[in-house]
């Protein structure tokens, strides 16, 4: 089994620039989806908003999306990270076995 990405290295990629967090964790079209709606939501909450909204509010739902996005690639990486070292300590264990 391949070593998977560093957890910390995939949060630092999806909040740096949006979906490249998948695309470490080998799920390229997770990524390309998140990417879709991250800039649908943003340029309808963009069109939506009231004129006197801030910069932050116009961009609101395309904002919510990639802070989604982030938890969502951390909490991937660290499970693929755990299930790879369980499957070591586990052939470790079996090796000693026989």
């Amino acid at each position: 089994m391949k070593r998977p990405a560093n957890p910390y290295l995939v949060l630092a990629a999806a909040i740096l620039l949006p979906g490249t967090g998948h695309v470490l964790n080998r799920d390229p079209v997770r990524g390309l989806l998140f990417l879709f709606f991250i800039l649908l939501l943003g340029g309808f909450t963009l069109k939506t908003a009231a004129p006197d909204v801030s910069v932050v509010g116009k961009l609101a739902g395309g904002l919510f999306v990639w802070a989604l996005s982030v938890l969502d690639a951390y909490k991937k990486a660290r499970i693929r990270t755990e299930t790879w070292r369980f499957a070591l300590a586990r052939n470790a264990a079996n090796e000693l076995r026989y």
